[in-house]
């Protein structure tokens, strides 16, 4: 009975280290492992809750501590581990009974020194208990930095495209106020940003997949809506106006739906990796020409029709509608136009524009 007692504890211990180190220290992404099973677990009663009130507001309300929640759970949850690993080796190798072993591993993994065991082999034990406990904090005080940090190069970006495409953002609106403020050939600077960012949010969410559940800070803006936002805005100008530059927005393009297969993997959320132009988009053809009537409303000019636009424009979103719109339903994302459903039904947030008031005389 020891023995198996000393097996589990060591299995319990050993697996947990091997969670920490891929959580906190090897900066990579792995398949998911305890934590990752915690935080789902955490996440299920907040969205049980969201999905049952009516507004997108009070829906982000809820979810809003949820990827925070799941973090500090996370480090309860590594703790309190250790403590029954290391219960359960003292337990093996003494006469303790699981109730002293816990008190005995839960002194040293702590740090309190209340017990103390007189055996070489419960010392033993005690000593990488009390290692254990400062080290894993430690761990876990040096990882919120690095996260948050990530988190706010996140939202710099996605605060200043507030300015340049509504909110929520929605591509065509990237090129009706280009087009308005006559910034169209500013765009290949932004396609330039999002590539670099797209980069960026592709190590560091991938790295820690909790920031994937990382809320912005105003309901109406949300960084995977971004991200569609810049990628339809890319796509309708390659379709449009093929004779501007197309190095910069075939970039953005690129890198936008790299990312999002990067984050997937993650997710462990299937995709076809090589999508046909021809494949049907669940963007219907009247969406698409209430976006592109914005557009023009704005001065954006157009060297094909609509007819002739589409099929370049749906070869360009099959390869990432299937992804943003699967991602944008499980971290329920504000639901900007072009962004598919959601997991309850609601209404689609219409992007505030400004008005363009000029004065008289």
């Amino acid at each position: 009975m020891r023995v198996l007692l000393g097996i589990a504890g060591a299995v319990i211990v050993l697996g947990i280290f091997s969670s920490v180190l891929h959580s906190l220290v090897i900066p990579r992404p792995t398949r998911p492992g305890f934590s990752r099973y915690v935080q789902r677990l955490v996440q299920w009663p907040f969205r049980l809750v969201a999905d049952r009130l009516p507004s997108v507001g009070a829906r982000d309300r809820v979810l809003a501590p949820m990827a925070p929640m799941a973090i500090v759970v996370t480090l309860i949850s590594w703790l309190v581990a250790f403590l029954i690993g290391y219960a359960l080796l003292e337990a093996a190798v003494s006469r303790l009974g699981l109730r002293e072993a816990l008190i005995e591993a839960g002194s040293s993994l702590f740090t309190l020194g209340f017990a103390s065991g007189n055996r070489v082999s419960l010392n033993v034990i005690d000593f990488c208990a009390a290692g254990t406990g400062p080290i894993v904090i430690g761990l876990q005080v040096g990882y919120l930095p690095a996260l948050y940090g990530a988190y706010q190069r996140r939202e710099t970006e996605v605060t200043l495209l507030q300015a340049r495409a509504g909110s929520p953002p929605w591509g065509p609106e990237i090129l009706a106020r280009y087009a308005q403020v006559d910034l169209l050939d500013d765009l290949t600077e932004l396609f330039r940003n999002w590539e670099r960012w797209s980069a960026g949010v592709s190590e560091s969410h991938t790295t820690y997949p909790i920031l994937i559940h990382f809320r912005s800070p105003r309901v109406s803006r949300n960084w995977l809506i971004a991200l569609l936002a810049v990628l339809d805005a890319a796509a309708l100008q390659l379709a449009f106006t093929p004779s501007r530059r197309q190095a910069e927005a075939r970039m953005a393009l690129r890198a936008g739906f790299v990312c999002l297969r990067e984050i997937a993997d993650t997710e462990g959320i299937p995709y076809d990796r090589d999508p046909h132009p021809d494949d049907v988009l669940q963007l219907d053809y009247e969406d698409f020409l209430r976006g592109v009537e914005r557009m023009r409303s704005q001065g954006y000019p157009m060297e094909r029709t609509p007819q002739e636009a589409w099929p370049h424009f749906r070869g360009w979103r099959v390869n990432y509608e299937p992804l943003v719109y699967r991602l944008a339903r499980d971290i329920e994302a504000v639901p900007a136009p072009w962004s598919g459903a959601r997991r309850t039904e609601v209404a689609t947030y219409a992007p505030l524009t400004p008005i363009d008031r000029r004065p008289v005389g």
